[in-house]
């Protein structure tokens, strides 16, 4: 076997990757610190039985730790499933859907709400509420516009769009039907108003960890709208029954899941604290775009701008592969934008750290004053 290269935390890049994504430098260091043997076990966590009592404490302490920073009360149960989001698309409605005669009723403000839809349309009828298509994405309806089915069985929405990079800042209120969210992209980044929610879901690997684990805090009512005959992994009722261990967990994935809602309490001051830091972030690079005279043209409308994803175009696909290329070579990463849309994003999730953004910040103004003092010199 090749010798591996020895590497130092000194030799880590900005990673603004939209997913997986950055984890907080002390989250990494403690897995490397307890990854041969967890304390007081004498395993690894890479080797612990899922139902052995070393793996019992991390999942109750993971259990708690959510409940904690969420505020979810006793009315809902929280499930750790696989399948990322995607799978998400499908059970949610052969579990909310299928056999009620009712629609589900669609929030469509991106790419992820749309990709939602086509799921749930081969489980019953689908209403959409509000499209931002017109706009290409860019804004989010007032409550006032959105137009719902009559006794939706659930209405749906996205709370952060990674792709356009458009945000939900509060919780919206859209009566009696159950809300459904997919809170994916900004999950544990602020205090979310759990009780509006009949099921809040998200993938791990962009704010809370990595691939492998889906958070579902679900209404415990709701379980027992589920209908018989769904095939067993795929039934909400499975999962809430069997603790989350109805088959093997993601016990690795569950495990970090762990410790960074632990850091979010400890090292951040929770999720109100967290908000505080986020918005910092986004604030200095949406002040380069709103000063840049056009040069950056941000995608978001500014009253729905993401504090996650931060979007933007240059003055040509040339002028952008530039910046891509040279702020790689400056140690910032991964800020091509989507294939579907171009441009440039900048994922800076709950780890990003400040020094980070600043670096792109900085990156950005002088990428946008020594192009324009070429271009003068060319007209000159």
């Amino acid at each position: 076997m090749t010798e591996a290269k020895r590497t130092t935390f000194a030799d880590r890049l900005f990673n603004f990757s939209p997913g997986p994504a950055v984890l907080p430098v002390e989250v990494i260091e403690r897995i490397q610190a307890e990854l041969p043997t967890l304390p007081g076990v004498g395993s690894s966590i890479l080797e612990i039985s899922h139902r052995s009592p070393a793996f019992d404490r991390i999942l109750e302490e993971t259990v708690a730790e959510l409940r904690g920073l969420l505020g979810v009360g006793n009315d809902h149960e929280i499930l750790f499933l696989q399948g990322g989001a995607s799978l998400q698309f499908s059970m949610i409605p052969m579990n909310l859907l299928r056999g009620t005669g009712r629609s589900a009723d669609f929030l469509l403000t991106g790419t992820w709400g749309a990709t939602a839809i086509k799921e749930a349309r081969k489980e019953g009828a689908v209403h959409v509420a509000w499209d931002g298509a017109a706009t290409r994405y860019d804004r989010l309806p007032a409550v006032a516009d959105v137009r719902l089915s009559d006794a939706p069985a659930y209405v749906y929405m996205t709370s952060n769009e990674t792709i356009q990079g458009v945000q939900w800042q509060t919780d919206p209120d859209f009566g009696p039907a159950p809300l459904v969210c997919d809170a994916s992209s900004d999950f544990l980044s602020r205090p979310v108003a759990i009780d509006r929610y009949g099921l809040f879901y998200a993938c791990a690997q962009k704010n809370a960890g990595i691939a492998g684990v889906t958070v579902v805090v679900i209404r415990r009512d709701l379980l027992e709208r589920c209908p018989d005959g769904l095939p067993t992994m795929l039934d909400y009722r499975t999962h809430a029954t069997n603790g989350s261990r109805a088959n093997t967990p993601p016990v690795f994935a569950i495990y970090v899941l762990g410790l960074v809602c632990n850091w979010v309490r400890e090292r951040m001051g929770g999720l109100p604290g967290m908000a505080r830091h986020n918005a910092a972030k986004a604030k200095l690079l949406y002040d380069v775009l709103d000063a840049s005279d056009g040069f950056y043209a941000g995608h978001a409308r500014a009253d729905c701008r993401s504090t996650m994803n931060v979007t933007f175009r240059l003055p040509g696909e040339e002028l952008e592969k530039e910046f891509v290329a040279g702020a790689a070579r400056r140690g910032l990463v991964d800020l091509k934008g989507h294939r579907s849309v171009g441009g440039i994003r900048a994922s800076i999730y709950n780890a990003m750290p400040m020094a980070g953004v600043e670096a792109l910040r900085d990156y950005m103004i002088e990428f946008q004053s020594a192009r324009q003092a070429t271009a003068a010199a060319g007209r000159s």
